[in-house]
């Protein structure tokens, strides 16, 4: 005669049930990370009791897992040999699910669906509960649990349920210590008696249990979670071992960061910079590949959101444990938790990088090579960390070496202390920022210019705005002249000059706004700038190339800048009474090549049909 006692699921558990196998995991291979998860902590208590001294029931078998398939008997069976389960506990923690009262629960639970009109908002509540063991419901028609407490005064249980029948518990005398879970799976899932699925889902969301798991006899987690261990006890070579596996990469990486934390977050990372940025190899745009632990448990493979987009080149594993274990992990439940995991992370990566650049400039320099568009991007579209990646910026400058950078920061130790604002010149090139029209009054008056050559960095010029309150100013919109540091005795009065630019404006009509003399030029005879200062060439330059047309000539035209000192417009002022027409064509010229030089220029074809009649007249004249 059955000495069972049979219990039956009150009504709301059972709706608790429903919504646990129906609706609170995406994927129900889950069930198994789940257990596994359970059965380490069951092991890591026992472990911790020992610790501590207390007496154990059979103290000489260690804490493990293990997890036997049966293809004939369609049975998966998941076993510990951790603290196991007293009677009462057995009540306690499967007999129940809500603790905090399952009817408050469930009228929480109405009334969110009610208030957000979103019924995927009991995955968000539902975490706030231990239904992972339930979990099994999705994939068995009967759930058999086997157990023995680790209190030498405890006899073993079974707890059988059936779901919809409630479950029974009757003794089980001469259990051995831990909990053995054996799921009876429904037809429709036989794909979990194979060990090879097994297997792979094993590795999958548990490879890094501290606890050894076996699948049929063959140990599976032998990879080390060594994100955990102490950092001194880590070699170089283990490093790279881990980096292979996780990255999956035979590629060493650049640089590595493995710290831990405890405020505001309880955290372990280890994070990983690849040696090589794919995307710039014209591949697609990187996905993030940082996956998203708690005890050592995996809650999120390639975790969105853990890391700003910018940081998405970023390898390796998170490590919290304040994640709660009994959530749904492919979903994060708290998003607030997860905002504030993105800030510490990102916070200590770019403290991370700022100290590489002091310690390691060399390779610093490796890593600003490849994925400094990324930090750009990243001051374009993150202004909370526009400070801290302003200090990672490096470029070329007009006082060091072709190849040699310097960052801000230095360049505002050299500035002198009469000079207000941090100077850039846009530039495909070092050869082409020093021949710049707009670089003249830059060196003939000694002031540093950072060239930038990316036609990101005037976006990020404008995004950044200042720098150690340092207004940044592109060399083209800047206000300086060249003062006494240039005379010419053949140059044209300031009558003379003014007379000249009236008649280019006249001649050159609505190809260009205003003509104006000129204090920043030395050798250049003219230049074009912007006569809206908000609008630089560069920008106007890449609205034209979107075919934003409407918006460059929203933004107005240039203005024509002329070097009254240069030879170019002293025979031109001459020219202009006695040779009109070739007056004419020589402005029309001058304008053009002015163009040129700011990469303006669209249709060369009228331009150079003008150079070779210039040309042709400059030959006849010759050969009389």
């Amino acid at each position: 005669m059955s000495t069972a006692e049979k219990h039956h699921f009150q009504a709301e558990i059972q709706q608790v049930l429903d919504i646990v196998i129906h609706s609170l995991y995406q994927d129900r291979e889950v069930f198994i990370r789940e257990l596994i998860s359970n059965a380490a902590d069951a092991c890591e208590r026992l472990r911790f009791l020992q610790t501590s001294g207390q007496a154990v029931h059979q103290p000489e078998i260690q804490p493990a897992i293990a997890v036997g398939v049966d293809e004939k008997a369609g049975t998966i069976t998941f076993t510990d040999t951790g603290v196991g389960m007293s009677r009462a506990e057995l009540v306690d923690n499967l007999g129940t699910i809500a603790h905090s009262g399952t009817k408050a629960f469930l009228r929480g639970l109405q009334a969110a669906e009610q208030q957000s009109g979103n019924p995927d908002v009991k995955a968000n509540l539902i975490g706030q509960f231990g239904v992972g063991f339930y979990s099994a419901f999705m994939a068995a028609k009967k759930v058999t649990v086997n157990t023995r407490s680790h209190l030498t005064d405890e006899t073993g249980w079974r707890w059988i349920s059936e779901r919809a029948a409630g479950y029974e518990i009757e003794a089980a005398p001469d259990l051995p210590r831990g909990t053995s879970i054996v799921l009876d799976l429904k037809d429709d899932a036989k794909e979990f008696t194979k060990p090879a699925t097994v297997e792979h889902i094993i590795k999958r969301y548990s490879n890094f249990i501290q606890f050894p798991i076996e699948l049929d006899g063959k140990r599976i987690n032998t990879v080390q979670a060594i994100w955990a261990r102490n950092k001194s006890e880590i070699k170089p070579e283990e490093y790279q071992e881990f980096y292979h596996y996780v990255a999956r990469s035979q590629e060493d990486p650049l640089m590595r960061l493995h710290f831990s934390a405890d405020a505001p977050l309880s955290i372990q990372a280890l994070l990983f910079v690849p040696a090589h940025n794919l995307e710039s190899l014209g591949l697609a745009r990187t996905e993030s590949d940082v996956h998203l632990y708690c005890r050592k448990v995996l809650i999120q493979p390639r975790a969105k959101g853990l890391l700003p987009e910018w940081l998405r080149f970023v390898k390796g594993v998170v490590d919290s444990e304040d994640m709660p274990l009994n959530i749904g992990r492919e979903t994060m439940q708290d998003t607030s938790l997860m905002q504030k995991l993105n800030q510490v992370l990102t916070g200590r990566f770019l403290k991370f990088l700022e100290e590489q650049a002091t310690k390691d400039a060399v390779t610093y320099d490796k890593f600003y090579g490849e994925y400094g568009r990324f930090l750009k991007e990243g001051i374009v579209t993150d202004f909370g960390h526009r400070e801290s990646l302003g200090r990672l910026l490096r470029f070329e400058s007009s006082h060091t070496q072709p190849k040699q950078t310097t960052s801000l920061a230095e360049y505002v130790k050299r500035m002198p202390a009469d000079q207000k604002e941090i100077f850039g010149l846009l530039a495909p090139n070092r050869e082409s920022a020093e021949t710049s029209p707009y670089f003249e009054v830059f060196r003939a008056r000694k002031i540093e210019v950072l060239f930038f050559y990316d036609p990101w960095d005037e976006f990020v010029m404008e995004h950044l705005q200042t720098f150690d309150s340092k207004p940044l100013q592109l060399a083209e919109k800047a206000e300086l002249d060249t003062g006494d540091t240039v005379r010419n005795e053949k140059a044209l009065s300031d009558e003379q000059a003014k007379a000249l630019a009236g008649w280019l404006k006249e001649k050159l009509g609505d190809r260009i706004h205003e003509v104006r003399v000129s204090h920043r030029l030395i050798e250049s005879p003219a230049v074009v700038v912007d006569h809206d200062k908000y609008i630089t060439a560069s920008m106007r330059r890449i609205m034209k190339s979107l075919r934003k047309e409407e918006d460059a000539q929203a933004a107005g035209k240039q203005d024509l800048e002329i070097n009254p000192a240069h030879a170019i417009l002293i025979q031109l002022d001459n020219a202009r009474q006695a040779d009109p027409q070739l007056a004419l064509q020589v402005a029309e010229q001058l304008l053009d090549n002015a163009f040129v030089a700011a990469g303006l220029l669209e249709d060369p074809r009228q331009m150079v049909n003008r150079m070779n009649a210039l040309l042709t007249r400059i030959l006849e004249s010759k050969s009389v």
